[in-house]
């Protein structure tokens, strides 16, 4: 049974879940026309990517906004990190979850209990970024019901990975 909680002092634990590689098959096309957001697929040569380990730090995140887990028993296996910002926005900064988990909601399930903490917390939606290449995290992000809001072009510019894109996803909460 998978349960859903606040990080605490209790389970800080679950802040060191390590990052595990996804697959990069493809990349989402943005265009802006006439006010309106488009967009595309287009499909790659498979690839797999890992994002270094973070050192998150509970009392950080607690200034900034917080973090939840899914936890399996008492191991973590999906975790979710938000800061609040000033436009009543909760910012997700990270989203992820083991790999031998992935494709069973946990994603989904972390963000609804997001969602009601935000609420309560005043905030009005949330917003958060996925890179173009990342087309799972882009379907995810879609498919959950977030509106691409933004993108950016310069992020990479002077990185090893120059040419990639930041696409911005809000969701706004109903009344």
């Amino acid at each position: 049974m998978i349960t859903i909680e606040r990080i605490t002092k209790n389970n800080e634990h679950a802040l060191k879940l390590p990052n595990e590689a996804f697959e990069l098959f493809g990349k989402l096309v943005v265009t802006r026309t006439a006010n309106v957001w488009q967009y595309h697929e287009v499909l790659t040569d498979s690839d797999t990517m890992i994002f270094p380990d973070e050192d998150y730090q509970l009392d950080s995140i607690d200034q900034k906004g917080f973090a939840i887990g899914a936890f399996d028993d008492n191991k973590c296996i999906g975790l979710g990190i938000f800061e609040k910002y000033w436009n009543k926005y909760l910012y997700l900064s990270d989203l992820k979850v083991s790999s031998s988990y992935r494709g069973q909601n946990v994603a989904s399930t972390l963000l609804n209990a997001a969602i009601e903490l935000a609420k309560d917390e005043g905030m009005k939606g949330i917003y958060t970024i996925a890179q173009d290449n990342n087309l799972n995290a882009n379907r995810f992000y879609l498919k959950y019901g977030f509106e691409i809001g933004g993108l950016n072009t310069k992020s990479y510019q002077f990185t090893q990975q120059k040419g990639k894109f930041d696409i911005y996803y809000y969701l706004d909460f109903n009344a």
